[in-house]
Parts: structure tokens; C-alpha cells; sequence
């Protein structure tokens, strides 16, 4: 006799725009939220460290499937470097590996930031998730081995030094595209100093689309548990999602009828004629009575979808 299959979760789906908390990881965040709201499937926009905090946008249901578009937003975060130090994680975590007595002063700091500013080489932390011939880098660095991580391109859209409470710590916001990592920013630029430096705080504000404000703290989730009434339960929680469609905001869009809709969710394209038509492009998202429909391109006259939503 075959044992009874687990109940897959609820067929919900929409955007989770939590605040993680310190010392949490991202995959725990998921797997904690996707328990919560007892979703089918669940998925994050953008690792965060542990010791990091802030905006963790997670998809959940057919959210999922507008993830990249997320991935590939500007992000702002705040940080705080401190001084004196190089450490083998560029984070708290990791042992010192070099220090030095100088400190920098503020005018040296406010220097140097235009060098960070714009499209930069950088060279991703020993402990991080890229991949070197198959292996994670943290995995080979947490056995010992001193490996080389190719420099790569970021995009550094704005660099701030916000102020500098002490001799040994500095204040910063960076807004950043994507693969950016702060931790190798906090190296950098301790070594250009001449004094290292490691990041001691992090928090990340904004992954775009989505504002501040709509960030939901853990623990807000959390307390409502106490609700006993299941159904009660999630439609407190499901009170806090944001539309599947506000992840492609950046995306052009397209208005179409119950009779487009239906064809658009078969996989068929759909044609676009008269003055009002839109131009080509290669990425559009489509909706009936504000439901997202579809994503896909806009050439020749025609929407064709390339990602259909239920």
C-alpha cells in the first residue's frame, strides 16, 4: 500500500518583501516564509549574507518565474566599514589576516570614493558563492586553499560616505548593480588607504522595484501565528503580498481583452494592430483587469508570449 502524498502548499502567488534580520540566512528566510504562508513553491531575489540585514524580496507561487527580473535591479545598501584590519571573510566572521596602525582621514576617504564610482573591476570575497571549476569559493577556502577569483565588471551607480563617527569607522551607501559585492568594496578600499578595513555592519534598503516601505520584519510574520483559525491565519499574512506584475514595473506594458488573455494563455501570440499599437520590444508583460497574462516580446505586429501565468 503507497503512503499518502504531502500536501503541496497553497497555489498563491506574489511578492514577500521581507526584512531579514541579523545572523539569519537567506535559504532559511525562504524555507521559514514559504512554511508561513504554506506555499507550493517559494524563492529569493538576491542572496543576503547572514550578518547582514534588510530587503529580502521573496516570490512566491508563479513570482517565481519573474525573479531574474528582480535579480537584475539596482540595490542600495548602508554600511560601515572599520579600520585596521583585513579579515580572511572581509566580514566579523573571518580571522585577521593583515593589519595596520594608520587611519585614514575623512578628506582621504571622500578622495577616493570617484575611483569606486561607475563601471569597476572587482574581485568577489574567497568566502562567497561563485563557483571556481564546479566548487562554491567558500567551500575550497573553508579547506584551506588560497584560490584565484577573476576579477569581473559591476556597475557602482553611487558611492556615499555618510559620516565617520570615529577614527576607526566609516559610514557608507552604495547604490549598485548586479554581482556587486560590498564586503570586496570594504577590502579594496582599505587597501588603497593603506590602513584595510572589513565590513561591521550591512544592511541592504532597496532591491528595485521595491520601496523601503514595503519591507515586512520576521518577526511581524511571525506573531501571527498566534492566530489558532488557519484560514484567518494566511488571509493575515496573504495581506501583505505585492502583485506578481510590480516585479516587471520596468518592463513595457500591454492592456489586453478576456478574448487575447485566453489565447495568450495557450501560448499563442496575439496581434497588435492600429495607432494605438505599441513599438517592438524585446521584453513586455501583459495583463486582463490588472492579472498578469503573460511576458514575452512585442515584434511584428504581434505580443507572443514566452512565460504564461495561471
Amino acid at each position: 500500500m503507497s503512503k499518502p502524498r504531502k500536501p503541496k502548499g497553497r497555489k498563491i502567488s506574489g511578492w514577500l518583501i521581507l526584512d531579514k534580520p541579523y545572523d539569519f540566512g537567506s535559504t532559511e528566510a525562504v524555507s521559514k516564509i514559504k512554511w508561513l504562508f504554506k506555499a507550493e513553491k517559494a524563492g529569493h531575489a538576491g542572496t543576503l549574507d547572514p550578518l547582514a540585514s534588510g530587503m529580502l524580496p521573496i516570490a512566491l507561487g508563479d513570482a517565481t518565474k519573474t525573479v531574474p527580473y528582480v535579480m537584475d535591479g539596482r540595490k542600495v545598501y548602508e554600511f560601515t566599514v572599520t579600520w585596521g584590519e583585513e579579515r580572511a571573510t572581509d566580514d566579523m566572521e573571518g580571522d585577521a589576516v593583515a593589519t595596520a596602525d594608520i587611519r585614514p582621514p575623512e578628506e582621504a576617504i571622500r578622495a577616493l570614493l570617484p575611483r569606486y564610482t561607475g563601471t569597476i573591476q572587482q574581485v568577489p570575497p574567497q568566502f562567497s558563492a561563485i563557483k571556481i571549476d564546479g566548487n562554491r569559493a567558500y567551500d575550497l577556502a573553508r579547506d584551506g586553499e588560497v584560490i584565484e577569483i577573476p576579477a569581473r565588471e559591476v556597475t557602482i551607480h553611487r558611492l556615499t560616505l555618510l559620516a565617520c563617527p570615529d577614527a576607526n569607522t566609516a559610514h557608507f551607501e552604495v547604490e549598485c548593480g548586479k554581482g556587486t559585492y560590498v564586503r570586496s568594496l570594504a577590502r579594496d578600499m582599505g587597501r588603497d588607504l593603506g590602513c584595510y578595513g572589513y565590513i561591521s555592519g550591512l544592511r541592504r534598503t532597496f532591491v528595485a522595484p521595491f520601496a523601503e516601505k514595503s519591507m515586512v520584519p520576521l518577526a511581524t510574520l511571525v506573531e501571527l501565528e498566534a492566530i489558532e483559525n488557519q484560514e484567518e491565519r494566511l488571509a493575515a499574512l496573504d495581506a501583505f503580498l505585492i502583485d506578481t506584475g510590480e516585479a516587471l514595473s520596468d518592463l513595457p506594458h500591454l492592456a489586453v481583452s478576456e478574448d487575447q488573455a485566453q489565447r495568450l494563455r495557450m501560448g499563442n501570440p496575439i496581434i497588435l494592430r492600429g495607432r494605438d499599437a505599441p513599438l517592438p520590444a524585446p521584453e513586455a508583460y501583459a495583463t486582463a483587469r490588472g492579472q498578469l497574462i503573460a511576458i514575452g516580446e512585442i515584434a511584428e505586429g504581434e505580443f507572443r508570449p514566452r512565460r504564461v501565468f495561471a
